[in-house]
C-alpha cells in the first residue's frame, strides 16, 4: 500500500501523500461538483442524460471528476447497483479517487430539479418548515438521522442541505426549505441539523453537510429569486445582515464539513462600516475570505451554487451563466474571480479543459489548487470512501423506507399540521359525509364517506396551494414560485357556494404564506400545511393523530402590508392574520 491507502494513518498524514502524486488533470477534477443521471436499472449513461451534459465514462474517467449531484433515483436496489457502479468506474482511474455522491432534499414531497426531488421509496416527511413547526430539536436530529441512514444505504454521502437560510420575505419561493423567520430557532435548528447528518465528527456511517446559502438567502429583494437575472439583489432595508449569519455559526460550530454561498449579490450591504461590493456572493472575496474565512474561522469546503462559470443549455432553451455583477467576465475570468474569493469548487460545472489551461498558462497555481484540493480530500477520507466505497445492494430495500421510519414520517406530518382557525366541523367524526376538493379521493375514503356533491355532504373539505404568480416555461422557472400571496379573487366566493350547504374544511398548503383573509369568512376551520400528505391531513383532522404545529412563520392579511416590509425584518408586517407561534389544538368531542 501507498500511504495514502493506508486506513490506519491519519487524514493529514494521507492527504499530504496523495496530494503531491496527483496529476494536474486529477487536481483539476476535484474541484468539480455537477449533475449526473442514473441510466435505467442502474446503469450509467452512455451519453448526456435530460440535464446531465456528458456520458458517465466522460466525466469519471476522461475528466478525472469525483463530486456529482445524482437527480432522478427509482428505487433503493437501483440506487445502490449504479452508485457500486460508479464507484467501480473510479477505480479506472491512476488513483482510484473514490466518487461523493450528493443529493439535494429526497425526503418530502416536493419535486423541483434545482432544489430537491420527490423519492417516495425513501420515508416522507414533512418539509423542513413543518419540522419547525413542532419546535423540537430532538425530531430535527431523529429526522436527520433517518436521513443519514437512508442514503449511506444507497450510497448518496453528501447532503446538499441543510438550508439555514432565515425566511423573513414573505414572497420568496425557498421558504418551505428553510425552518422559518426566527434566526434563534433556525440557529437551533440547523446545528441540529447538521449533526444528525454528521454526528460528532465525520466518520464512514456519516453524510457530509453542505448548510446553505451563505451568509443567508432569505432576504430577496421584492421576494424574487437568484436564481434568475430579476432576482439577483439581496437587500437588508432593515439592517438585519447579522440575524441573516447566526445559523451559519452555529453549523460551523457543529463542523459542517461545506457551505454553499447563494447566487444573490448585497446591494448597499455594509459590514463594520467597509462597503461590501455588489457582486454575487460566489465571486465576493470580502463575504467569502473577510468573513466566513478569517472572521469566522471556517476551513471547511466551500462550494459555489451551480453555474457561475458558463451558460447552462437545456434543450433548445439557454440559461445565462448566474454571474450576478459580473456578467461582462468571460468563463476564464470568473473562474478566476471565484478562486480569488475563496471558492473550492465549482457547482453544476465539468469545464475541466477551461481550469486546465488556466494552470498551464500560469494564471492560476498549483499551490492555490491544492490548497482547495486539501479540503475536498479530507472529507472523502473522513467518510472512508477510500477505504470501502461500496454499499450492500441487497440490504438496501430493507435498510431505506423501513416500515419504523415511514409511520414516524406519517405521523410527523400530520402532527405539524396548524390549526389556524377551528370551528364546530372540527374533529371530523367517524363515517362523516364528506365533499372533497384537492385531495386523493382513496386517501380521503379512508377517514370520510366520500359524496359527489356539496349539497349531500355533512362538510366540504378543500385543500389549496398557496397562491403564486408564473414567470415563464423557461427551465427551472416554473417551480419557483413567485409573486402576489392573494388567492384569486373568485376563490373565496366560490368557496362560499359550497358552504352555503355544508361546513367548510380548508387547508393551505403552504410553501410561502398566502394571504388567507378571504378565506376567514367562508371556512368554518383553517389548517396551514408544510408538505403534509392527505393522509397525514385527515389523521390529523379526524384527531387519529392531533395536530401540534405552530406556524413558523407570520401569515400576512394583505399584500399592502407585504410589499411595505422589509425583506430582511421578521413579522414586519404589521397587522398579520395570523403570528409566527400561532397554532391551536383540536377540541374535545
Amino acid at each position: 500500500m501507498d500511504p495514502f491507502e493506508d486506513p490506519s494513518l491519519g487524514i493529514e498524514e494521507r492527504v499530504d501523500d496523495l496530494l503531491p502524486r496527483l496529476s494536474a488533470e486529477e487536481l483539476v477534477g476535484l474541484l468539480f461538483h455537477t449533475v449526473i443521471e442514473c441510466g435505467p436499472d442502474g446503469s450509467l449513461l452512455e451519453g448526456p442524460g435530460r440535464i446531465a451534459k456528458s456520458a458517465t465514462r466522460d466525466v469519471v474517467v476522461g475528466k478525472a471528476m469525483n463530486h456529482f449531484n445524482v437527480h432522478a433515483l427509482a428505487d433503493a436496489r437501483t440506487a445502490a447497483a449504479w452508485s457500486n457502479r460508479l464507484q467501480e468506474l473510479a477505480c479506472e482511474q491512476p488513483h482510484s479517487i473514490p466518487v461523493t455522491i450528493s443529493t439535494d432534499p429526497r425526503h418530502a414531497a416536493a419535486q423541483n430539479a434545482g432544489t430537491s426531488w420527490a423519492s417516495v421509496f425513501f420515508s416522507q416527511w414533512p418539509d423542513p418548515m413543518g419540522l419547525a413547526a413542532l419546535d423540537d430539536l430532538e425530531l430535527i436530529g431523529a429526522y436527520n438521522d433517518v436521513v443519514r441512514r437512508e442514503y449511506v444505504a444507497v450510497g448518496i454521502r453528501a447532503a446538499l442541505h441543510p438550508t439555514a437560510d432565515v425566511a423573513t420575505e414573505p414572497r420568496w419561493g425557498r421558504q418551505r426549505e428553510t425552518f422559518g423567520q426566527d434566526s434563534g430557532r433556525a440557529t437551533a435548528f440547523t446545528r441540529a441539523a447538521v449533526r444528525g447528518l454528521q454526528g460528532d465528527a465525520l466518520g464512514p456511517d456519516s453524510v457530509s453537510a453542505t448548510t446553505k446559502h451563505f451568509p443567508g438567502g432569505g432576504p430577496q429583494a421584492g421576494g424574487e429569486d437568484a436564481h434568475f437575472p430579476y432576482g439577483r439583489d439581496q437587500v437588508y432595508p432593515g439592517g438585519r445582515f447579522v440575524d441573516h449569519l447566526e445559523p451559519f455559526r452555529a453549523a460551523i460550530a457543529a463542523g459542517t464539513a461545506a457551505i454553499m454561498p447563494y447566487y444573490g449579490r448585497p446591494v448597499g450591504l455594509s459590514i463594520d462600516d467597509e462597503a461590501i461590493e455588489e457582486v454575487g456572493f460566489g465571486y465576493n472575496r470580502q463575504i467569502l475570505t473577510g468573513l466566513l474565512r478569517e472572521q469566522l474561522g471556517y476551513d471547511g469546503v466551500i462550494l459555489s451554487d451551480w453555474e457561475l462559470v458558463n451558460d447552462n443549455h437545456v434543450g433548445d432553451q439557454v440559461l445565462p451563466a448566474r454571474a450576478w455583477g459580473v456578467e461582462h467576465l468571460d468563463p476564464a475570468e470568473r473562474m478566476l474571480r471565484l478562486l480569488d474569493a475563496g471558492i473550492d469548487q465549482f457547482g453544476g460545472e465539468e469545464c475541466t479543459d477551461l481550469l486546465l489551461a488556466l494552470l498551464a498558462e500560469g494564471r492560476v497555481t498549483r499551490e492555490r489548487l491544492e490548497a482547495s484540493a486539501r479540503r475536498l480530500l479530507r472529507v472523502k477520507f473522513a467518510l472512508g470512501l477510500f477505504d470501502d466505497p461500496f454499499v450492500d445492494v441487497d440490504a438496501a430495500p430493507s435498510l431505506v423506507g423501513a416500515p419504523d421510519a415511514v409511520a414516524m414520517g406519517l405521523r410527523t406530518q400530520a402532527r405539524s399540521v396548524v390549526l389556524a382557525a377551528v370551528g364546530d366541523a372540527l374533529p371530523l367524526r367517524a363515517g362523516v359525509r364528506a365533499y372533497c376538493e384537492g385531495l386523493d379521493a382513496a386517501a380521503a375514503a379512508g377517514h370520510v364517506t366520500v359524496v359527489e356533491r356539496p349539497e349531500d355532504a355533512d362538510v366540504a373539505l378543500v385543500r389549496l396551494r398557496a397562491p403564486f404568480e408564473p414567470r415563464s416555461d423557461l427551465f427551472l422557472e416554473q417551480w419557483f414560485r413567485a409573486g402576489s400571496l392573494d388567492f384569486p379573487p373568485g376563490l373565496a366566493h366560490r368557496l362560499g357556494r359550497i358552504a352555503a350547504h355544508c361546513p367548510l374544511v380548508v387547508d393551505v398548503s403552504a410553501d410561502r404564506p398566502a394571504v388567507c383573509t378571504p378565506l376567514l369568512a367562508v371556512a368554518d376551520s383553517l389548517t396551514v400545511t408544510f408538505g403534509v400528505s392527505d393522509a397525514a391531513w385527515l389523521d390529523a383532522v379526524t384527531g387519529r393523530v392531533p395536530p401540534e404545529g405552530r406556524l413558523p412563520i407570520d401569515l400576512p392579511s394583505s399584500m399592502d402590508e407585504v410589499r411595505a416590509s422589509a425583506e430582511d425584518v421578521p413579522g414586519d408586517t404589521p397587522h398579520a392574520l395570523f403570528r409566527a407561534g400561532h397554532g391551536l389544538r383540536l377540541p374535545t368531542r
